[in-house]
């Protein structure tokens, strides 16, 4: 199956001033074994971006397995039949290009950047460790340390990276995205060699792959590359369906507090479980990306920051933030770093105070249009990176969107209303129940007087 799809961002917004030189043409194929393929094509450069995304992450991970997802895609640049370890990615800088990977919630893609006519080689050895990845016990050991101390550098040395995992772990009281993509440490140990194998033998299937070419690519030429390289590969019979644990009621609000005498500048936090984008029903997740926009996207003019930072002075920064793409619920939330000298309790009464005066005055309607212009300028200037554009599809397609959705989300937030979004503020900040986080330090223990 193929699907032609032109990009008319510019004409949707009526923001030809702005207008960019965009990728000319969208793809869609499907081959023999369900693997499905986007092609976008941009001839400004002699170079490509192959990506190969597989509809499966952190949250996928079986229970007592937490951060599989991630150990399986370290793996993957480890030996195959064919390649030595850590040969894929000297293959790929040889060839004058880069690689690299990541792994989400909701999905773990791969991505080499180079030349054009070193597209068929990449998809050779994409497949090859699709097909043949070999699980080394040492080489499974040593990355497993390798993961640790990943984890050491980024979430156990942080307060703030230890905070995060304890919001998250508070909002999401059932659904795994409750859990680190890298996992906890005490289970990180644990982890095992055919852990790792089952999981990569489960979840690497071509019904199971989006491979997205973006660049200076035909997209016929691509068609039988994929076919050549990717469809010999058997479609699995043993896929299991994408059945999360999904939350229950939220009935009390609840509160975290983390102490840890490295903080520099204590903070607040309100998170609030929130719906993502839903295909074919985009508008109340369009509509939560332009309140986060407007209460808290740029310091200067949004609500937040202009009252508490500008105005007022109480806050060394305050925001708003959304994350619109995932499979299943996402979040909302707000962020108050007060001045030196202001308690947290104060900076949460001041993060209400404000949000309780938006919802009485409403949005001012040129503020409205010229944040909608600027969102609108993003998603053009968006199209002018291939590897941007690959990224947007691939984290959208394997949320549970499709092509049509990602095309239509420009005009689903372009014909977004005040009111639209005045409608999910009032939702969001009435009934529903939160999770209020204090970052701070330990108050100082008071030294005993004896006489």
């Amino acid at each position: 199956m193929r699907s032609i799809l032109r990009l008319g961002a510019v004409v949707a917004f009526g923001l030809a001033p702005l207008a960019v030189q965009a990728a000319e043409e969208i793809s869609e194929f499907h081959l023999d074994n369900g693997m499905q393929v986007i092609v976008i094509e941009d001839t400004r450069a002699p170079a490509v971006v192959h990506m190969m995304w597989f509809r499966t992450g952190a949250a996928d991970e079986p229970p007592g397995q937490s951060g599989i997802a991630h150990f399986v895609e370290h793996l993957m640049f480890k030996a195959t039949d064919d390649l030595e370890s850590g040969e894929f990615s000297r293959v790929v800088e040889a060839n004058g290009g880069s690689d690299n990977a990541f792994t989400s919630w909701d999905y773990t893609g791969y991505f080499q950047r180079v030349a054009s006519d070193r597209l068929g080689l990449m998809m050779q050895m994409e497949a090859d460790r699709m097909t043949d990845l070999v699980f080394d016990p040492v080489e499974v050991d040593t990355e497993r340390s390798v993961i640790l101390e990943e984890r050491a550098q980024r979430t156990d040395s942080t307060p703030g990276g230890l905070f995060n995992e304890q919001m998250r772990a508070a909002l999401y009281l059932n659904h795994p995205y409750g859990v680190p993509i890298i996992g906890w440490r005490h289970e990180i140990e644990d982890l095992t060699i055919d852990e790792a194998r089952a999981f990569h033998d489960t979840h690497y299937a071509p019904n199971n792959a989006i491979l997205i070419v973006a660049g200076d690519a035909d997209a016929e030429e691509v068609l039988r590359l994929a076919q050549e390289h990717y469809g010999p590969i058997p479609a699995s019979d043993n896929l299991p369906p994408r059945t999360r644990p999904q939350e229950p009621p939220h009935n009390a609000n609840r509160r975290v507090v983390f102490e840890d005498a490295r903080v520099a500048n204590p903070y607040v936090m309100v998170s609030y479980l929130t719906p993502s984008r839903q295909s074919g029903a985009q508008q109340e997740a369009a509509a939560l990306f332009l309140l986060a926009e407007i209460l808290g996207g740029s310091g200067q003019t949004s609500v937040l920051g202009e009252t508490l930072q500008i105005e007022e002075g109480r806050s060394l920064f305050a925001t708003a933030y959304y994350s619109a793409t995932s499979l299943d619920p996402s979040s909302f939330t707000l962020l108050n770093m007060p001045m030196p000298g202001t308690g947290l309790d104060e900076a949460e009464a001041d993060l209400h105070r404000v949000i309780d005066q938006f919802l009485q005055d409403g949005i001012d309607p040129d503020q409205f249009a010229r944040i909608q212009f600027q969102v609108a300028a993003s998603e053009i200037y968006r199209q002018d990176s291939v590897e941007s554009l690959a990224r947007m599809y691939g984290s959208a397609l394997t949320s549970g969107l499709t092509v049509a959705d990602v095309e239509a989300w420009p005009e689903v937030i372009a014909a977004t209303t005040p009111e639209d979004v005045m409608e999910v503020a009032r939702r969001l900040f009435g009934d529903t129940r939160s999770v209020t986080g204090y970052l701070t330090t330990p108050e100082p223990i008071a030294e005993e007087v004896t006489q």
